[in-house]
């Protein structure tokens, strides 16, 4: 075909290719979940970002692929461009050819998903029609498909021109150019819409990942949230009736310093005080493995007597008591034998009673109970420094008040001395020296 000559429309719903029969492999979609990645599962889909150049989809696209791969989630993104120079280096920007660039990448991303992949997708794609096919192809492979419209104005996207592309579709210079002599079709019913204009990346990142979360392609470990156990305000005068109307059993101080650890989600992905297998895990393993895995060295468990399990043995709930005082409920628990020597040996590497915790240990009671818990309000000691104890999600949104790119802290075993006032010092110089603001 001359250079110069029209290029004839291509039919792409038609196979041309003669005597070819789909052949069906022998691995299980369920076998590559068990070997691809370190979180175990198949995870395999397309997340299909569309939207304006300059919009943001190939920015959150690869922001979203470095945070899965650093899960150890297998995922991968497919930039337009990149695609461009490649496979579908062929193809101009004609409708026929904007149509066929859709369909391979559809085809492209479908068996990126089929092999286990997260497969990330950021292209223009004008056309509604083009993705409705691409979804369908995945949907008729039995994959999950999810269409994410990247919603920048388009004077925000004009503003940004990282390639300059506006300033010359402007002048005339390109024709065809989608948003300025070239239509675009926005998705009527996308399943995740993000601002990319008035979010920055890390929060259209969390947008992504909270989607699929909740469509179940990644298990909560991989997000990174906090997962706090406070019982709603609407719901926390039941909540109390509820509480009064149960088996009450009295904690200790340092049981009630757990109940502010795991409410808090400073314990994430915890749901309450831990059952027996996630204990043996933590003991055996020092994490937590189900549904992902999640680094959970030490046990967060709670101790009651034997007079108190057989009281309780049959309950579908009982409520946690400190100072005569409801502090929280757990819901369908779980009683196990307290094994204290193997715990304060895989714990501590000593049974010796002479060792403070080890002692503590001991003397608390012969049983354990695990369930989900559900606490009554925030905990409060009353001494002077409560309005330090900020939350996880708390301490976020300061950070995100002070615009702050990193943080560092320091645990500290003995009193403030000016030691650590230089090391805090210290640590602030040389991270500015790398180019932390």
């Amino acid at each position: 075909m001359a250079e110069n000559s029209p290029r004839k429309q291509q039919k792409t719903d038609v196979v041309k290719s003669t005597n070819v029969k789909f052949q069906k492999g022998h691995v299980s979609r369920k076998k590559r979940g068990q070997v691809m990645g370190s979180l175990g599962g198949f995870r395999g889909c397309t997340v299909w970002f569309t939207g304006l150049s300059g919009a943001g989809k190939t920015t959150i696209s690869f922001a979203v692929e470095e945070y899965l791969n650093g899960k150890g989630i297998p995922a991968y993104g497919l930039d337009g461009d990149n695609i461009r120079t490649g496979l579908n280096r062929n193809l101009g920007f004609s409708p026929q050819d904007r149509e066929e660039n859709i369909r391979r990448i559809g085809e492209v991303a479908k068996l990126f998903a089929d092999g286990g992949i997260v497969a990330l997708t950021s292209f223009i794609s004008p056309y509604a029609k083009d993705r409705i096919q691409a979804r369908r192809a995945h949907e008729d492979a039995g994959l999950p498909f999810f269409e994410v419209f990247i919603d920048t104005p388009l004077e925000v996207c004009e503003e940004r021109d990282v390639k300059g592309l506006y300033k010359k579709a402007r002048a005339g210079l390109i024709k065809g150019f989608t948003g300025i002599d070239a239509a675009y079709e926005p998705p009527v019913e996308p399943d995740l819409v993000l601002k990319a204009g008035e979010f920055g990346v890390h929060e259209c990142v969390r947008k992504v990942l909270k989607m699929l979360e909740k469509r179940n392609v990644l298990p909560f470990s991989a997000v990174d949230d906090v997962r706090e156990l406070f019982v709603p305000d609407d719901q926390i005068e039941t909540a109390r009736a509820d509480a009064a109307s149960l088996h009450s059993v009295n904690i200790t101080k340092l049981d009630l310093q757990w109940v502010q650890v795991l409410a808090e989600g400073w314990a994430t992905p915890l749901r309450g005080f831990m059952r027996e297998s996630e204990y043996l895990q933590c003991l055996h393993f020092g994490t937590l493995q189900d549904g992902g895995i999640s680094s959970q060295s030490i046990p967060i468990v709670l101790p009651i007597s034997t007079a108190d399990k057989e009281a309780m043995e049959d309950v579908s709930a009982l409520t946690l008591s400190y100072e005569g005082r409801h502090v929280a409920i757990i819901r369908n628990p779980e009683f196990f034998e307290h094994r204290k020597e193997e715990r304060c040996s895989r714990q501590f590497g000593t049974a010796n009673k002479d060792h403070p915790y080890v002692k503590i240990i001991y003397e608390s009671g012969d049983w354990l109970v695990g369930g989900d818990l559900e606490v009554l309000g925030r905990v409060y000691w009353e001494d002077g420094l409560d309005h330090y104890r900020l939350t996880p999600t708390e301490l976020r949104a300061e950070f995100a008040r002070r615009g702050a790119d990193a943080i560092f802290a320091f645990q500290l075993r003995n009193p403030i001395h000016n030691g650590h006032a230089l090391l805090m010092a210290d640590t602030k110089r040389k991270l500015i020296e790398r180019g932390y603001k």
